[in-house]
């Protein structure tokens, strides 16, 4: 067959396809050049079908090692804190994606279980794959570089504007990404551990010798003595050393953590169809126009078919709204300013940082009850209204004052106020004009978030 006649064929077949399926053409969110430019992939969406079907990379199914067994028991055990009412799990629930079952903007803990922490709980799932803190591009140059060189250098790169339409461009900006918490102070799971473990706010367990005299009369004293040697228990520092590490090997082996069991996951295997609410959310959620929330959370199957973490693993200074509800706000001189502090003190001094925090994954955000890293909404709806009225309808976000004047950007110091996001979309946008996403935009964005809560289960046809 010549090449012509293939053409020809094609277009006829193309032409034809566009006229038969013009109905839900007319009536569905995808427009008209793409049917046009693809219509059978078109024509497949508009029914809620993946039409790139994938076949995902997932980890291995293994039973746990001894050690990681000893994680479990250690991370479901409240007896090591200072109260012996607060486990790992008390605020890492299972049933709740790992993130608490409340909706406390900041947990309680301590000796009495009153004091409240300073941040809202990140969730432990999907961490397997957390890359180390950097200043710029994933590699191992920028990795092992020193870290106040390359904020010096950040300073002064060139930033390319964060979009769904080129995320390979923004990666490559020389901005900080990575590590564990709010401010990615630590980079393992062992380490993440030790700060709950002996944070006065939180667990509250007291000194390794404290601990060790704990573990020495827990019903797993004989696994310590197992794994690591009759004498583990001589030198607590070592013991709890062992201890962390023991949890950090049951959050990476046990499959609960990473159990890619989302619609979404389903979706993109071809084992599910969105409704027409949802295929309406993840265009927007992909469109540069509207939420443009691909951006930075990420919805797009790795080179090497890992199924996507709905991160960049970057840093952003968003401006949310000060939470006068947590009891550190009181205080009107304080202020948590992430990465240039105060829980993390090495970048102090770069205050082009301040006001910035880590962007969280959104699998299973729409289980979860905070939002933030000050808690300071509660539905996801409040959420979307942040990032369609912030700039646009700021008297919606901010408080206003006596004189009728916004208080806005009003959780960061005015000093470093020029660090919030105002070039990436839907942020860039100016006081009145009309926001990106309208109300019904933004309930279709929930509906889609919704397909990223694990344990869903396809229909059988």
């Amino acid at each position: 067959m010549s090449m012509r006649r293939v053409w020809v064929t094609g277009a006829i077949l193309a032409g034809a396809t566009a006229i038969w399926a013009g109905g839900i053409a007319a009536s569905s969110p995808i427009p008209l050049h793409q049917w046009l430019a693809h219509p059978h992939d078109s024509w497949l969406l508009a029914q809620g079908k993946n039409p790139n079907v994938v076949q995902l990379t997932l980890p291995p199914l293994k039973p746990l090692s001894a050690v990681a067994q000893l994680g479990r028991k250690l991370f479901f055990d409240p007896r090591l804190s200072g109260s012996g009412k607060l486990s790992c799990a008390s605020c890492h629930n299972p049933g709740h994606a790992f993130a608490p079952a409340n909706d406390l903007s900041v947990q309680l803990g301590g000796d009495d279980m009153r004091r409240a922490g300073v941040r809202t709980v990140p969730s432990l799932a999907y961490l397997y794959r957390q890359q180390n803190f950097s200043i710029g591009p994933d590699n191992p140059a920028n990795e092992s570089a020193d870290l106040q060189h390359l904020a010096i250098l950040g300073a002064h790169a060139p930033r390319a504007q964060k979009t769904v339409l080129d995320v390979q461009t923004a990666a490559a900006n020389m901005v900080p990404k990575g590590g564990l918490f709010w401010d990615g102070r630590v980079n393992t799971l062992q380490q993440q551990a030790a700060g709950p473990l002996f944070n006065p706010l939180e667990m509250g367990a007291g000194s390794p010798d404290t601990i060790v005299a704990k573990l020495e009369h827990a019903p797993y004293a004989h696994d310590f003595v197992q794994l690591f040697g009759p004498r583990v228990f001589d030198d607590p520092a070592l013991a709890v050393s062992e201890s962390l590490f023991a949890i950090s090997r049951f959050q990476i082996e046990d499959p609960g953590f990473r159990p890619f069991t989302s619609k979404y996951d389903a979706w993109l295997r071809g084992h599910a169809r969105f409704t027409p609410a949802e295929l309406r959310g993840y265009l927007a959620f992909n469109d540069v126009h509207k939420g443009n929330c691909a951006a930075c959370h990420l919805d797009q199957v790795t080179r090497d078919g890992l199924p996507p973490l709905f991160t960049d693993m970057q840093f952003e200074a968003l401006g949310v709204p000060r939470n006068p509800a947590l009891p550190a706000n009181h205080n009107p001189g304080n202020f948590d300013l992430g990465l240039c502090g105060p829980y993390r003190t090495d970048l102090k001094a770069q205050t082009q940082y301040c006001g910035m925090f880590l962007t969280p994954t959104l699998r299973n955000v729409a289980t979860r009850h905070v939002f933030f890293h000050n808690g300071v909404y509660h539905t996801l709806s409040q959420v979307l209204d942040f990032y369609a009225f912030r700039d646009t309808r700021p008297h919606k976000i901010y408080p206003v004052d006596s004189g009728g004047r916004v208080e806005k950007y009003n959780d960061i110091p005015l000093k470093q106020r020029s660090n919030v996001d105002v070039s990436d979309p839907p942020l860039n946008r100016k006081l009145g004009e009309t926001p990106a996403m309208n109300m019904q935009g933004m309930r279709d964005i929930i509906a889609f978030l919704q397909t990223l809560n694990d344990g869903y289960s396809p229909v059988k046809r």
